[in-house]
């Protein structure tokens, strides 16, 4: 049988800042967030099965991806824990805003290296997570590949 990949693709709107960079980007600021998830196994064959001919069903991809990425992360401000913008997060969260503490710094490279572990964990065995590509703006993307990660 053959190996076929799969995207399916989500939006959500984000907020962070890159403490320490020495550009515009260390201030507080947002993007519309474009994710694309690819994931690659082979098409069910079993008759019987009720996803006959499915790698996935692009609603249970969904689910995962909006459970772990886009339900957590959509209108949320995401922050390095470890970084001052801590009293900002603590004010932030005290007046009702969504903030997200990671520790790491919360660069599109990271966000999507994060990203990866999350969806993983929670595809079925016969899944594999093939690639993510998180697109910031309209120029400007990170991908994260498996086979670059063995």
């Amino acid at each position: 049988m053959s190996k076929i990949r799969i995207t399916k693709q989500f939006t959500f709107e984000t907020g962070h800042a890159l403490y320490g960079y020495d550009g515009k980007c260390r201030n507080v600021h947002g993007h519309s967030y474009k994710l694309g998830v690819t994931v690659i196994g082979e098409p069910i064959t079993d008759l019987e099965h009720v996803k006959l001919g499915m790698v996935i069903d692009f609603g249970d991809l969904k689910k995962i991806v909006k459970s772990e990425i886009v339900d957590q992360f959509d209108h949320a401000t995401v922050f390095n824990k470890n970084t001052p913008h801590l009293e900002l997060a603590k004010e932030l969260k005290s007046r009702g805003h969504h903030v997200i503490l990671v520790d790491y710094q919360p660069t599109s490279e990271n966000m999507v290296i994060d990203f990866a572990a999350k969806i993983s964990r929670h595809l079925p065995e016969h899944i594999k997570l093939h690639s993510l590509k998180l697109q910031e703006t309209e120029t400007s993307f990170a991908e994260w590949y498996a086979s670059d990660n063995n």
